[in-house]
């Protein structure tokens, strides 16, 4: 069986340095046990609910919005439909023209993939410089039935756009936003393929890290 991992590896080192939305809190890892002074290695990890891949719940930009805990599993795992946009250039709008050729596979459990080819800056200073959706681009998104979809940047919006409208109208819908994936392009060998966003189970959590995969229908 093929598995594509969509995730960036969460790491504390300096020669892989990882991207951040400004100001998040920074990943640590500790060794609070380690063999051979005790029986069992033991890390303690501290990160923020939006570090490395990860995924949004509504909650995240919606004040009475659900939280990763109580959303829907089911819509987590399903067909995915890549939205090649590898075009575009950095800080480019991504508007509902470039998109409108895949309007028909676009339904209620489909989860969209935006593929823009910006993991492969992952950790670099452009990283931030991501193509970003238009807000009516995401507004007929939602339209079509839509509800999670998933970027190789940091964000849908604008990272110097502090208002992220593009969030609030995904997650405003009761949507969900995975971030930061990786390999997307990987997706489109994939004969009908399926993709898992699946977060930790975080009690009244806004958002989680994923381990974000992908395989062929056929291949299960």
């Amino acid at each position: 069986m093929m598995m594509i991992d969509l995730t960036h590896t969460l790491t504390t080192s300096t020669e892989a340095p990882m991207s951040i939305w400004p100001g998040h809190p920074t990943l640590e890892m500790t060794k609070v046990a380690a063999i051979p002074e005790q029986n069992a290695n033991v890390t303690l990890i501290s990160l923020g609910s939006h570090t490395g891949t990860h995924i949004d719940a509504p909650n995240h930009f919606i004040a009475d919005g659900l939280t990763v805990d109580k959303y829907d599993l089911t819509k987590l795992v399903g067909r995915a439909l890549v939205v090649d946009v590898r075009g575009k250039k950095a800080r480019e709008m991504i508007t509902w023209e470039d998109m409108r050729k895949w309007e028909g596979e676009m339904h209620e459990g489909v989860i969209v993939l935006i593929c823009t080819g910006w993991s492969q800056y992952w950790g670099k200073e452009n990283y931030e410089e991501h193509p970003f959706m238009d807000l009516d681009a995401a507004k007929k998104l939602m339209e079509t039935g839509v509800r999670v979809i998933g970027c190789d940047t940091l964000s849908p919006d604008n990272v110097c756009s502090p208002e992220c409208e593009v969030h609030k109208v995904i997650l405003g819908a009761g949507g969900m936003i995975a971030e930061n994936l990786r390999g997307i392009e990987e997706v489109l060998t994939l004969k009908d393929p399926i993709v898992s966003l699946l977060p930790l189970k975080l009690d009244d959590c806004d958002g989680s890290p994923i381990r974000a995969i992908a395989w062929s229908a056929g291949d299960i």
